[in-house]
């Protein structure tokens, strides 16, 4: 007799109607973008830092020299901005060839 009690309730609840209420919150923010820097030093040849923007960075020859001289004039300058990962990962690959070609060039990422 229960089996019978059984499948009566598993009826019921198949056929029973219910409805349910989903909110959904859109307040998503897009990411922040950050800006990577380069700090000017009186030892890292400025035909290499025209090569770290040239091959990490993708920058033609011009604007690479253009910007390898405003960081030279102003002490620094913003070489790209990117997503924080994206900015992140630039900084560390242009950080390990320096260090790796003896040059102590510093690299930045500071928010947008």
């Amino acid at each position: 007799m229960t089996d019978d009690k059984n499948k009566k309730e598993n009826k019921e609840l198949v056929k029973s109607d219910s409805k349910t209420v989903t909110k959904v919150r859109s307040d998503i923010k897009e990411p922040g973008m950050y800006h990577v820097v380069f700090v000017n030093d009186d030892f890292t040849p400025m035909d290499f830092v025209i090569k770290l923007l040239i091959e990490i960075f993708y920058h033609d020859n011009d604007t690479a020299e253009e910007l390898t001289k405003l960081i030279h004039d102003k002490g620094k300058g913003v070489v790209g901005t990117y997503s924080y990962e994206i900015a992140e990962q630039k900084s560390i690959e242009s950080t390990s060839m320096a260090r790796a070609a003896g040059h102590p060039l510093q690299v930045t990422i500071e928010k947008e």
